[in-house]
């Protein structure tokens, strides 16, 4: 992350300093990337990154070019130690959080039980890592059972491991058209193609699946859908639980922001034998903690495992035995009952600082979804609000396959202090308020 980030600061001081001057053309992509001995792909990323600082614009089938309008006359919004203001990335770390941690911490750093700590994991823990872990991940009336509980390192990583199991390279894996952009990832580097499913004011409409080619599972996200916000209702949930029956295939249910809706059950509550669940601390703790969970179907736990297995995907053991210590002993849970109330705040805070903007939001979400009022575009919208120091997503990060992107941006809530949230959220309002010609980023 860090790496391209260096090379297109090096471009941006160039652009400033007039070695770069307005209208200039950059290099086309693969030739910068020779020249500076650097994968096609990271190259891809400092273009994007100079686009997103509003100091380039692509122009389809003639290349990036920098930036003829000058910078905005407003100060760039910073939070404290001058960095942007990041609404791009969800990372909710609480005051105080870091001391409760390290309390709960304390017995494993005990000689014997560093000790244990420090051998390997295999993907189904241990008998009380995974009875602790199930009793922890239960909601809304539903518990997943201790022996069908696996470990990754990661959310990301359970989520890969649910594909390469249930999906074969050269198969179809349904998704919501707006989706969680890694899934897109991980579908291209295990050769599998997405099936962009409709969506509509209730989630995924399972009508979408009848209609679909022939599908060896469908990734979803009931709760809290990232970007929209959406919360699947207890209906639509039945409809799309007989569907995956009459259709005999799986959902990857994605529960990574679930426990900001503690009261509702997950699909497999209603599909148990059609749903395997990733879940992971990176929301609830933090997402330098990271501890992947897979909640899979009965009978099918040890194919799971195999695939966390071979694709490195277990579980540290340090990892599970810390993460073991702070669900046990209730710190965990004290966390994300904070979470709960400071996601509740965030949400009153941008419905009172963007009013009257046409915004999409489940009031329990750390995330919303912006639909932008005409002229303004996503990709424009996202270079001006960038020049301000503020650092949003457009929709077309979230959209698979051909179709038109909605005219929208997510903003995530989470990382800033909530002064600085505040001030961000005022100037995005403003920016709203105005043209891209006003803004400069026409």
């Amino acid at each position: 992350m860090d790496d391209y980030r260096v090379i297109a600061d090096e471009l941006a001081a160039d652009i400033a300093s007039g070695q770069l001057p307005p209208g200039s053309r950059l290099l086309p992509l693969r030739r910068y990337a020779r020249q500076r001995g650097i994968a096609s792909s990271t190259a891809a990323r400092v273009y994007r990154e100079l686009t997103r600082r509003g100091l380039t614009v692509g122009e389809v089938g003639r290349g990036t070019f920098v930036r003829t309008s000058a910078p905005a006359a407003e100060p760039a919004l910073a939070e404290p130690g001058g960095a942007r203001v990041d609404l791009e990335l969800n990372f909710p770390v609480l005051p105080g959080q870091p001391a409760a941690l390290a309390s709960s911490l304390a017995p494993l750093l005990r000689a014997d039980a560093l000790g244990a700590a420090l051998h390997p994991a295999v993907a189904a823990g241990t008998g009380p890592a995974r009875r602790t872990a199930a009793a922890h991940l239960a909601r809304g009336g539903w518990t997943p059972d201790p022996r069908q509980l696996l470990f990754a390192g990661n959310g990301r990583q359970a989520i890969a491991a649910a594909i390469a199991t249930l999906v074969p390279a050269g198969e179809r894996l349904g998704v919501e058209s707006l989706t969680y952009p890694v899934v897109k990832g991980i579908a291209a580097r295990l050769g599998v193609t997405l099936v962009p499913l409709a969506m509509d004011d209730h989630g995924l409409v399972p009508e979408a699946i009848d209609a679909a080619p022939p599908l060896r599972a469908v990734y979803c996200q009931p709760a809290l859908h990232n970007p929209l916000g959406i919360t699947m209702p207890s209906a639509r949930r039945e409809h799309l639980a007989e569907t995956l029956r009459r259709h005999d295939i799986f959902a990857i249910e994605d529960a990574i922001y679930g426990f900001l809706r503690n009261d509702l059950p997950p699909l497999a509550a209603l599909a148990p034998e059609r749903t395997v669940v990733a879940d992971s601390l990176s929301k609830r703790l933090a997402p330098g903690l990271t501890l992947g969970f897979l909640m899979t179907p009965e009978g099918r736990t040890q194919d799971f495992a195999a695939a966390l297995r071979s694709g490195a995907w277990t579980a540290a053991r340090f990892a599970l035995d810390a993460a073991n210590h702070w669900m046990a002993d209730g710190t965990a849970a004290a966390i994300e009952a904070d979470k709960r109330r400071d996601a509740a705040a965030r949400q009153r805070l941008a419905a009172a600082h963007l009013a009257p903007h046409t915004l999409q939001a489940d009031p329990h979400a750390y995330h919303l979804w912006w639909r932008l009022p005409d002229p303004w575009r996503a990709d424009t919208f996202v270079a001006a609000a960038a020049r301000r120091g503020i650092a949003v997503t457009p929709s077309g990060a979230f959209a698979v396959g051909q179709g038109h992107a909605p005219n929208a941006v997510r903003l995530a809530l989470a990382s800033p202090p909530l002064d600085a949230l505040a001030d961000a959220l005022d100037v995005l309002a403003a920016l709203g308020r105005g043209t891209p010609e006003d803004a400069g980023a026409e």
